[in-house]
């Protein structure tokens, strides 16, 4: 026990020292964020005046949990929190987009107000978006809390860095794992379980691209498994389900597993 408790005390000196906002509070931001953007999700609305006072209440709120990080920021947090505030509009217009595109692309959805109160997709999407405003700020751990937050709420697993364009839409969604480096285009469509990952590769390659590109309109079903950075999936494709794939598919493919076990490719 002794021993242990050496430990620790170096691990408690350490973690104070980092001085980094507790994830209670970045996720407290993160909805805050949200419910503003989306009264659907508590059925709380604010009138003009309080949307307003909201704005500058949010600036406020992050630009706290940067204060304590700002020798780990390129610039001070005032200043960061001043440029992620200058993205919301667009990644509001993006996530309006999303929610369209779950609308069309799901039968079942009924309306834009159950995509985005009820649909896990919608909110995973929601988290990401804002983490990778932040990430491209050069903010460190924030986003990854901000997804990792979402990912244990829903089971789909974006990491902050990935590049997704509007009109994404997730489709039940659970299981579903975007990696780093991934690049997705407009209109494409994910089914439950899909992965889009890396091969193995030595920790000295983490910068590389290690993810596939996946052009537009194109729908992954469930279970398909798609590696490596370089591989793409040309436009207009559809990936079968439980398909996995390690090789760049020409547009318009049709790939799916026979009876036989063997891939076809259409």
């Amino acid at each position: 026990m002794r021993k242990l408790l050496e430990q620790l005390k170096l691990r408690h000196a350490a973690a104070a020292a980092n001085a980094y906002p507790s994830s209670e509070r970045v996720c407290a931001f993160y909805s805050s964020l949200v419910n503003w953007l989306f009264p659907e999700h508590t059925g709380k609305v604010m009138d003009a005046v309080q949307l307003e006072q909201h704005v500058a209440a949010l600036e406020e709120q992050l630009r706290g949990l940067l204060a304590s990080m700002e020798g780990q920021l390129p610039r001070d947090a005032a200043a960061t929190s001043a440029l992620f505030m200058e993205q919301i509009p667009g990644i509001y217009d993006n996530l309006v987009k999303d929610a369209e595109a779950i609308l069309q692309g799901d039968p079942a959805a009924t309306c834009l107000y159950e995509v985005i109160r009820a649909y896990p997709g919608f909110y995973a999407i929601a988290a990401y978006r804002i983490a990778h405003a932040l990430h491209t700020l050069d903010v460190p751990l924030l986003p990854r809390v901000i997804t990792e937050f979402a990912h244990a709420r829903t089971g789909i697993d974006i990491h902050p860095g990935a590049q997704i364009a509007p009109y994404f839409c997730i489709d039940h969604g659970t299981g579903i794992v975007i990696g780093e480096t991934t690049v997705i285009g407009p209109h494409v469509k994910l089914y439950q379980g899909v992965t889009l990952g890396a091969l193995s590769i030595d920790k000295s390659m983490a910068m590389a691209k290690r993810h596939p590109t996946i052009e537009e309109h194109v729908v992954i079903y469930a279970g398909a498994t798609i590696l490596g950075g370089d591989t793409i999936i040309g436009h207009h494709s559809i990936i079968g389900g439980n398909v996995w794939l390690i090789k760049s598919t020409a547009p318009h493919s049709r790939i799916y597993y026979k009876a036989d076990g063997s891939i076809k490719v259409v």
